[in-house]
């Protein structure tokens, strides 16, 4: 924009259009081209704007409608959005602005083409995948999104209320006029680790004991509607019931019916859990910590039991010995043959040991005599 003389140049580009003011009061809108203006007093003024794709301030447009309604109505596209409604802006087919509730935003429209798309929040809160690949880059301040795992249950609540039990996948909610929850529960089995705590036994032995707890929801509206942390409202109540089983049984009884205590505390724990649409479906003991004192003691109980059984197995492998040797010797003594064999059977096994024998027939007689007279079967005939 240059004076020349009396006249002023103005020169408007495509994608541009000047708004031409004479003492601040609009006169007309300048198009693209060259404009030589007669301006003797130097009262007329340009302002040159981009027109593609561009804003227009809503206070200059309010101004403009007042003055001049028919250039508002063929320059701009105004958008005002009422309560309970938001609107995406599309700039020549692309998606480029959501506006919220009561929000108004103006839109040169002589070289873009503007589509509205308005969208009322108040009846269904859900956004649904058109509209939610639309506003991709900007739904974060005006919807909230979730997604829900295969092995998960999607609660989804407005304004405090539950309203239904969401599918797993991809959810998005308009968040505009209210609030908007969904609360994610796990469904697959989980544990809960139990440690120790120190108790006392019936026989005022204090012990520690550990359990573990596998427990999965199995009602998941009941669940959030009875108990606000699954986890931390099992750990207490086993513990309720591990104390209570525990004073009432002796350590003899804790160490060696370990299998009934656990039997106990499933049954407490299960008909407590059950209104609360949580299943337990293990739970047990998984070690007893005893005292040093104690464990000393137990440890030597133990090893005087394995003695005393070490011993009674030894005396009765011995009376087992003694008995067949009797047997063997009732035999022998009815039947002179088996103790000739049993003689035989020793002196074999005295042979075996011995490097050297030497023998001696005695009285002249040869080896034919000395061979009759070691073995002999029968006892010879008296006379």
């Amino acid at each position: 924009m240059t004076w020349h003389l009396l006249m002023l140049n103005v020169t408007v580009k495509d994608g541009e259009r000047a708004l031409l003011t004479r003492n601040g009061q609009l006169v007309r809108v300048l198009a693209p081209g060259r404009h030589r203006l007669f301006d003797p007093l130097h009262e007329l003024k340009a302002e040159v704007l981009d027109v593609v794709r561009t804003e227009f301030s809503a206070d200059r447009y309010a101004v403009l409608k007042a003055a001049r309604p028919d250039l508002a109505t063929e320059l701009f596209e105004a958008v005002e959005t009422r309560a309970d409604e938001v609107a995406i802006v599309s700039l020549d087919g692309r998606p480029v602005h959501l506006m919220t509730p009561w929000q108004v935003r103006v839109y040169w429209k002589v070289a873009t083409r503007i589509d509205v798309e308005r969208i009322d929040v108040s009846s269904d809160p859900r956004v649904n995948a058109r509209h939610l690949t639309m506003i991709e880059r900007n739904r974060s301040t005006v919807t909230s999104e979730t997604v829900v795992e295969n092995h998960e249950a999607g609660l989804l609540y407005v304004e405090g209320r539950l309203v239904e039990r969401l599918a797993p996948g991809r959810h998005a909610f308009w968040t505009v006029g209210r609030k908007i929850e969904v609360k994610r529960l796990d469904l697959r089995p989980q544990a809960v680790e139990v440690t120790a705590q120190e108790m006392l036994t019936k026989d005022r032995i204090a012990l520690r004991v550990t359990l573990t707890a596998f427990r999965r929801v199995v009602d998941p509206e009941r669940t959030v509607a009875t108990v606000p942390d699954v986890d931390a409202w099992l750990y207490r109540l086993v513990q309720f019931a591990i104390r209570e089983a525990v004073a009432g049984r002796t350590l003899d009884e804790v160490l060696s019916a370990k299998a009934a205590l656990d039997a106990e505390l499933r049954d407490y724990v299960r008909a407590r859990v059950a209104v609360s649409g949580v299943e337990v479906t293990e739970l047990g003991v998984k070690d007893v910590i005893l005292p040093g004192e104690i464990r000393e003691l137990v440890n030597k109980v133990v090893e005087a039991e394995r003695v005393a059984k070490a011993n009674l197995i030894r005396r009765q492998e011995e009376t087992a010995a003694t008995r067949s040797l009797l047997n063997t010797a009732r035999l022998m003594e009815e039947n002179p043959l088996l103790l000739r064999l049993k003689e035989l059977e020793s002196l074999e096994r005295l042979v075996e040991k011995v490097g050297r024998i030497d023998l001696h027939a005695g009285s002249g007689e040869g080896l034919d005599a000395l061979l009759t007279r070691l073995v002999r079967l029968k006892a010879p005939e008296s006379a």
